[in-house]
């Protein structure tokens, strides 16, 4: 069933209107929840709400259940579902085990991971990786130091952000090195608010989302980066995942929702690796400079190769290069064009001061 018209729905929330539950859900951007039409908390400004035709959607773009409403409950998968992820939330710091979490479901293991993934697109493992690397960028945002954020995120070292998180969420050197013979590589096309966007995905995460002027070229550097891999067209039926993170992510760039938590399959030397991880940890409406980002990952003679790695970014936005900027302040280079640059930093700014 399709949503009701966005006037409808924002009637509809004004009157707390109890008919309209299920029919569409809402997330407020400033508290990162998403509620009922008839929740009863304090309305929310209306440029800051979202507006989801299900539950999944909802929380697949990165918002969290209303406690008061609870939208997700009388939905008993994605209620199990929510308690496992609130689990994992509680206790990211600790070493969590597939079978310790379906244990608490009352699920076997296989299902857990398999039910988890289609509802979420991502794995218990992998969404307990994102809620560290959210508490880790938390704790950038206040003050720690790199190395105390990492171990107070439950990291437990700095490899485990810089070495084994690249290594378990990337290819094997060995893919690498062939161009990703032997994969298949699912891909969609779409018009965001930057212009047409290519993403494409293995089966670990998205490999791949940059912009372009037409579907012909896009495809073209698709193919240039993974020549060995097959190549296949993204129908909703067979990879509704892709489609939801295409969406998720055109709203982040459009409208302001948070960026959603996808799982990234990179694709670099280790050196790269570890600059695109860092630069997972920037928060939204800071910047830095090729020599800082250099200074964090303590490396701080290697500006032109932090420089290099980021023009090299296959994962545009998700991958946030375009938060880093020349030692002098000006926008440097961006392999999408200095006016997307421009965009984006303009519209995380904006979002951050509002």
């Amino acid at each position: 069933m399709s949503m009701p018209s966005e006037q409808e729905m924002r009637q509809a929330i004004a009157a707390r209107d109890k008919s309209r539950d299920g029919q569409f859900f809402y997330g407020v951007i400033t508290t990162g929840v998403f509620c009922r039409p008839s929740c009863a908390t304090r309305s929310a400004r209306p440029e800051h709400l979202r507006f989801f035709p299900t539950v999944e959607s909802a929380m697949l773009s990165g918002f969290r259940p209303c406690k008061r409403c609870r939208p997700a409950e009388g939905i008993s998968r994605v209620e199990r579902l929510v308690e496992i992820a609130r689990y994992i939330e509680q206790h990211a710091d600790e070493r969590l085990t597939l079978a310790h979490l379906a244990e608490i479901a009352g699920l076997s293991p296989s299902r857990l991971q398999r039910i988890f993934k289609q509802a979420l697109g991502i794995s218990p493992k992998a969404y307990q990786d994102a809620v560290r690397m959210r508490h880790f960028k938390q704790s950038l945002k206040e003050g720690d130091s790199v190395t105390d954020a990492i171990f107070s995120s439950g990291f437990g070292s700095i490899s485990r952000v810089y070495g084994e998180a690249s290594r378990n969420i990337g290819m094997s050197p060995r893919a690498y090195r062939t161009g990703g013979a032997g994969e298949s590589i699912i891909y969609a096309c779409r018009t965001t608010a930057l212009g047409l966007m290519a993403m494409a995905a293995t089966d670990k995460g998205v490999c791949f989302a940059q912009f372009g002027d037409d579907e012909t070229s896009l495809l073209a550097h698709l193919k240039a980066e993974f020549p060995h891999a097959e190549l296949r067209p993204s129908p909703a039926q067979d990879a509704p995942e892709l489609d939801a993170w295409v969406e998720a992510l055109d709203r982040h760039i459009s409208q302001g929702a948070p960026r959603p938590e996808l799982p990234l399959d990179m694709r670099g030397t280790a050196f790269q690796m570890k600059v695109w991880q860092f630069l997972l940890s920037i928060r939204e409406g800071d910047v830095l400079s090729y020599g800082e980002v250099a200074a964090h990952i303590d490396n701080p003679k290697a500006v032109r190769a932090v420089a290099s790695a980021c023009a090299k970014n296959r994962i545009g936005v998700l991958i946030p290069c375009h938060r880093v900027l020349r030692g002098d302040g000006s926008l440097g280079g961006y392999r999408w064009g200095l006016e997307r640059k421009q965009t984006l930093l303009d519209a995380e700014r904006k979002r951050r001061v509002g």
